[in-house]
């Protein structure tokens, strides 16, 4: 009996290294094209794209450490001294600041959300200074709109002149996408002042503060920060009447499924900071992701879903459909997308 045994397993073996000899004999061919390619290259040639990498290096961190000098002197003039009104003769002289470059701010799109990612968070709400973020406006209202994962901040850009008196907040937990966001804010509001007063000039006269003419970013913002574990440090109950959820990561393997940024315990967070009424948008090019959320979301006795008659004539959704950069390269790929929006209902209790 052993021996038969051993017999069938020496032959089941057999078998599976047979159907498993061509992929290794693929395998070990690429490894010795790979080889062969490497040891094709001369000791010069190697040492020549070893000096070119670490020049692109350097370079990507020296820009990105140019930028966070003006970033420190931004904030430090805001903090320190009012800004001046703008002359005719200096609106006319001022040059354009060139607006930051993405290739350099480059950061894999992955970020564990559990991680200790050593950030600062107030310890309330009412503890939260604002006003570094928004100098001129932090005194007007609170902030009311929020793009969780807010990326390279195409949408808060494109939200920002159609709600000129609601502030809009953008939370990215990735470092250097972050300050891709705040430098391009900065730019965008000085190049804003320039034309605004170029126009002003041409006019003959001022607008009032108030007036859409004199926009200029001042009410988008960027913060650093994990909205799965601090959102309500930041915001009080029912402050929020907008949340974007634009190309969430859609982590695949099912382990990693309570990582996503849709779930029920989150779902009653948000539904915390949302004002009853208040709309949750969501879009993903992942169908299976899309599921999932419509799942978790019609399942929440706090949400309902609105109607496509609805999304059709909301101008958010249009916006969320087409000025996210993730948006735009799906669309550039061809791709699919997946839009839907959620109703914040009346709390039981309330």
């Amino acid at each position: 009996m052993k021996k038969k045994i051993s017999s069938h397993i020496t032959s089941n073996q057999s078998i599976s290294n047979l159907n498993q000899k061509p992929f290794l004999t693929a395998t070990m061919s690429e490894a010795t094209d790979k080889q062969e390619q490497v040891s094709a290259e001369t000791p010069l040639e190697r040492d020549l794209k070893s000096k070119q990498q670490s020049i692109a290096a350097t370079k990507r961190k020296q820009y990105r450490d140019d930028k966070s000098q003006i970033r420190k002197q931004a904030r430090f003039e805001v903090s320190t001294t009012p800004e001046p009104e703008q002359s005719d003769s200096s609106a006319t002289t001022a040059t354009i600041t060139e607006l930051p470059k993405k290739r350099y701010y480059r950061q894999r799109a992955h970020s564990n959300p559990f991680s200790d990612h050593r950030l600062e968070y107030p310890k309330s709400p009412e503890s939260m200074d604002w006003s570094n973020l928004y100098p001129k406006q932090y005194d007007i209202s609170k902030v009311e709109i929020a793009d969780i994962g807010c990326g390279y901040g195409g949408l808060m850009i494109k939200l920002g002149p159609q709600f000129p008196k609601s502030l809009i907040l953008g939370l990215e937990i990735r470092v250097q996408v972050t300050q891709y966001v705040e430098d391009r804010i900065i730019a965008l509001r000085k190049n804003q002042e320039i034309i605004n007063g170029k126009k002003k000039k041409e006019s003959g006269g001022g607008t009032g503060d108030g007036d859409d003419n004199d926009y200029s970013y001042q009410n988008i913002a960027v913060l650093r920060g994990n909205a799965m574990k601090f959102l309500p440090n930041f915001f009080v109950k029912g402050q929020l009447s907008k949340m974007f959820f634009c190309f969430p990561d859609p982590h695949f393997k099912q382990r990693k499924h309570k990582a996503r940024i849709i779930t029920n315990t989150l779902l009653s967070e948000y539904a915390y900071v949302l004002r009853e009424g208040g709309v949750v948008y969501t879009i993903t090019d992942v169908e299976d992701l899309h599921n999932w959320m419509v799942k978790h979301l019609d399942e929440h006795p706090l949400f309902e879903r609105l109607s496509k008659e609805w999304e059709d004539q909301d101008k958010c959704v249009e916006i969320m459909y087409n000025a996210t950069e993730e948006g735009q390269k799906v669309t550039r790929n061809k791709g699919s997308k997946w839009v839907e929006c959620y109703k914040r209902l009346p709390s039981p209790d309330d």
